[in-house]
């Protein structure tokens, strides 16, 4: 029996955040779905419409210091790609049914715009460091676009950054799957909890190893790994497809008619799958977050509209390829009917019952890659934040506490990470999105001068 869920400061602290998450998530609705909408119009679909121009940008290299574009682009999805595709959208659905998909796609469309403005002004408003390394992230967006009330904003984005940032749900979600597939405890009469330390400290091990070495070494590793991550994942929900293909049409009419039923608006159930589908596509994808334009804002382009067209591929592929996969795989297994496992535990159920009895070592394949990458790639935002908020200190002791919560995730409760990440991410969408709104005329008038001349 695990021992967690009874203790009573751990019950204590998953009531507060559900307390507290409650009026955040209406503003973060707010800002994220009527904010994204007003840059989508804004820009006149600028990021959708040059899609193409954007696949083409990603290979490009430019000859400045900092990483580049293909670079930032891979160590944004090694986060987002990561098991908030796998398991997010398991709970989403397990809460919510499979409507809760329409909003997740909506989200994503609104998130690619959302993040083209972000990732662009990361690179209009972004400092230098003393040898001439690009500098960028909403915290510097805030600070220097926003002169008389940024720093406050940009204080608050960076705190909860420390916090949401933690790789609380990717280690909690890791573990169990190692657990549920492997059963340690059958060979080996332990209890459960001993495992997920153990594993715990395998990931902290192996995640030090690449984020003790900084921003080039994450970047090289995760732009090896994720191109193959999602090729994979890829084909084998193609795999599912295609030998299910009778199944594809009736699961997208169950899709549809769930998310837009009378039933469901007038119980207040279609508010609440709104809201859950929302609240899931921004932790899958991160949209208005913003956490990518850390990454994007140490580009060596010198275009900001560049970046922002290479920036606003990540939802479309996230989200709109990578969930999408997971949400037919569980729909089109059926599991999702038997209402007692959720999480990470329901993707497993769904691959079991489509891959012939295969389905576990597969995914627990695929989560291995995606957790890992995630672990990577998350640990950079954390220094960043530390740097901007104690400048003189080093940002990289942050690498410490980071890796030291690992171990902790592993073993605590699912309700607590997703509270705890939850909270953070709204705390610092808050201040990131009011930023991008307040400052998106600057995007729009580079729209304007980069736009042929009639």
């Amino acid at each position: 029996m695990h021992w967690l869920p009874y203790f009573r400061g751990v019950k204590i602290i998953e009531q507060a955040l559900q307390f507290i998450i409650g009026p955040l998530e209406w503003i973060m609705l707010t800002l994220v779905v009527g904010g994204g909408l007003y840059l989508l119009i804004h820009s006149r679909g600028y990021a959708l419409r040059n899609i193409g121009l954007a696949s083409r940008l990603l290979f490009q290299k430019e000859k400045e210091k900092g990483i580049s574009r293909f670079e930032a682009l891979s160590a944004v999805m090694a986060s987002t790609v990561g098991l908030g595709n796998i398991s997010g959208v398991a709970i989403a659905i397990y809460m919510g049914g499979p409507g809760v998909l329409v909003w997740m796609w909506i989200t994503a469309i609104l998130g690619a715009t959302i993040k083209f403005y972000s990732c662009s002004l990361a690179v209009l408003f972004r400092e230098k460091e003393a040898d001439g390394t690009p500098l960028g992230g909403p915290m510097y967006t805030l600070r220097k676009g926003l002169p008389r009330w940024g720093q406050p904003l940009a204080v608050l984005f960076a705190t909860a950054g420390l916090f949401g940032v933690l790789p609380a749900f990717t280690a909690n979600q890791l573990t169990q799957t190692v657990i549920t597939v492997v059963q340690p405890q059958q060979w080996a009469q332990q209890p459960v909890w001993v495992w997920k330390a153990g594993l715990g400290v395998l990931f902290t091990l192996l995640s030090a190893w690449v984020i003790l070495g900084g921003l080039k070494k994450i970047v090289q590793v995760t732009a090896k790994m994720v191109p193959v991550m999602v090729v994979l994942y890829f084909l084998l929900g193609s795999y599912i497809l295609v030998v299910n293909y009778n199944a594809i049409v009736p699961t997208f009419q169950m899709i549809f008619n769930d998310a837009f039923t009378l039933q469901a608006a007038s119980t207040g159930g279609f508010w609440g799958l709104l809201l859950l589908g929302i609240r899931r596509a921004i932790f899958s994808n991160e949209s208005g977050v913003g956490t990518a334009p850390m990454y994007h804002g140490q580009s060596q382009t010198k275009a900001p509209l560049n970046e922002g067209l290479v920036a606003a591929l990540g939802p479309l592929l996230d989200t709109i390829l990578v969930c999408t996969i997971t949400g037919l795989i569980i729909l089109i297994s059926g599991v999702e009917a038997q209402g007692e496992v959720n999480g990470i535990v329901l993707t497993l159920a769904a691959f079991e019952r489509l891959f012939f009895g295969w389905g576990n070592e597969l995914l627990l394949l695929m989560v291995l890659v995606f957790g890992i990458s995630s672990l990577l790639s998350y640990a950079y935002y954390g220094v960043k934040c530390m740097r901007f908020l104690r400048p003189h200190t080093r940002g990289e002791l942050y690498n410490y506490i980071y890796l030291a919560s690992i171990v902790f995730s592993a073993i605590t409760t699912v309700d607590l990470v997703i509270g705890l990440i939850d909270v953070s991410f709204a705390l610092m969408c808050i201040p990131n999105m009011l930023g991008i709104l307040y400052l998106s005329q600057h995007i729009r008038q580079q729209i304007i001068n980069a736009s042929p001349k009639k």
